[in-house]
């Protein structure tokens, strides 16, 4: 379980980001993070993964709290932003020999693991090259290979189907469901509302800094989209 309990966050120019923000996801369960540019999306998401502090509030993951035991809670972790940062000069093979390293992954399941999303992403053939000589889909697939190797009890996505192909978009989806079925959490981040609507059980809307819907589809207008419930509620904050 997840647990984001009155996060706070404020900037040196007054501007509140995050503004006491609560909310509980339970394991197997994906969850939906919406909001304008600007909202305060990008901050709380770093908040989440350990990038950002924040001034107020706490964060707990399966009842280890992020503030007083930061190490024990990102190595249940996983990020993959919309614009991966990797190291450029390193083949793509050593890149994740390094991340599973990182995590204390023994070699033959690390091997399994690399071969089977390699294989699923389609970059086996490329991971001896330098991730420079890498697209930008492809280095997307790498970070979100980068991801998975150690199952990641919380998996934070900001925009992952950027840069991908429409057949590792639809593999994607479905290891995030293979994720939820072992009882991972996934925190997702879109502007793709239709995306969003079809893939997360619940949904959180922010604006200027505040959580303004927090809950079910269920608990939605009736008869309405998400694009419609999302308009109708940013514009009248």
């Amino acid at each position: 379980m997840l647990i984001i309990n009155n996060v706070t966050k404020k900037y040196g120019n007054g501007l509140t980001a995050n503004d006491n923000i609560s909310l509980t996801i339970n394991d197997g369960e994906i969850y939906g993070f919406i909001g304008p540019n600007g909202a305060g999306k990008s901050t709380l998401i770093k908040s989440i993964v350990g990038l950002h502090s924040f001034d107020f509030g706490e964060i707990i993951l399966d009842d280890i709290t992020l503030k007083t035991n930061p190490l024990e809670y990102k190595r249940k972790i996983a990020y993959i932003p919309d614009n991966p940062d990797l190291y450029e000069n390193v083949r793509a093979i050593n890149y994740l020999n390094f991340i599973a390293d990182v995590f204390k992954i023994a070699k033959d399941k690390r091997i399994a693991l690399i071969e089977k999303y390699a294989n699923i992403f389609e970059i086996k053939d490329s991971l001896n090259m330098p991730i420079k000589t890498f697209s930008h889909g492809m280095k997307q697939k790498l970070a979100i290979i980068g991801a998975l190797i150690h199952e990641p009890k919380l998996l934070v996505l900001d925009e992952p189907f950027v840069g991908l192909d429409p057949k590792s978009s639809h593999n994607l989806k479905l290891l995030m469901q293979e994720l939820m079925n072992k009882g991972s959490i996934i925190f997702f981040s879109s502007h793709v509302l239709e995306v969003v609507e079809k893939l997360c059980s619940h949904i959180g809307i922010i604006n200027k800094g505040k959580l303004i819907f927090n809950g079910s589809f269920n608990e939605m207008k009736e008869n309405t989209s998400l694009e419609d419930f999302f308009l109708e509620l940013t514009e009248h904050e």
